[in-house]
């Protein structure tokens, strides 16, 4: 049965296991913090958060009231970290990105100023990767490769590569400089090792092009929390 879940529509995708500073300054997201910030005296310990969806759009900057087809089908539960509030109202947040869900409509009943969506969970987040044929061993050691060189190439610092294969495609599909389209069909991807082997056909034609016509502006490497 599909949860209820806040809704954040960005220009851009969040992954799992990413940071995700946010400066919100619009009244209806102010809001959602507030409720957030208001919800969180009901947990039971320090430790727990409370989170909402951000979840990419399709093309503009603005999603009117309802319109859940103006936004991706899968986005990703973003986990409140910090909460600081500006002397001018405004919230400076530090979310971190958790688990993939699919939006399978709008609440239009939740009275919100902000989106409330109706999610369900989407994709292998909760299961263990299988590598019982290799396969997986196999692309995490190629994409580990190609993604140095692909560094090199652009000469990007930042956090050391993981070793773990999820982590690595999460952080891979991040760190590449991408449109929205592409991130997102990576952010779809079902599995672990699709990810990886549609980031390794990707990291092969970017660095090829890269070194025939060259780079694009240095970037870093985004950050990646220390623990969750």
């Amino acid at each position: 049965m599909p949860q209820r879940l806040p809704l954040f529509p960005l220009g851009s995708v969040l992954f799992p296991g990413l940071v995700l500073p946010l400066n919100v300054f619009e009244p209806r997201y102010r809001s959602l913090v507030q409720d957030l910030v208001a919800g969180a005296e009901d947990l039971e310990s320090e430790e727990d958060v409370r989170g909402f969806g951000v979840v990419a759009i399709k093309a503009g900057h603005e999603v009117g009231e309802g319109n859940v087809s103006a936004l991706h089908a899968v986005g990703c539960v973003a986990l409140v970290r910090e909460v600081t509030e500006t002397e001018d109202g405004r919230y400076e947040l530090v979310t971190v990105g958790a688990s993939r869900f699919r939006l399978v409509g709008i609440d239009d009943a939740a009275g919100t100023p902000y989106l409330t969506g109706l999610v369900e969970p989407f994709g292998d987040d909760d299961e263990e990767d299988d590598d019982s044929d290799g396969r997986l061993t196999v692309l995490f050691d190629a994409v580990s490769r190609r993604f140095d060189e692909y560094r090199e190439v652009l000469d990007i610092g930042g956090a050391q590569v993981p070793d773990d294969p999820r982590v690595l495609s999460y952080l891979v599909a991040a760190a590449m400089v991408l449109d929205t389209e592409q991130r997102q069909r990576l952010l779809e991807a079902p599995d672990t090792v699709t990810r990886l082997q549609a980031e390794l056909e990707v990291l092969r034609r970017e660095i090829a092009l890269l070194r025939a016509f060259g780079a694009v502006p240095a970037t870093e490497l985004p950050e990646w929390p220390v623990s969750n």
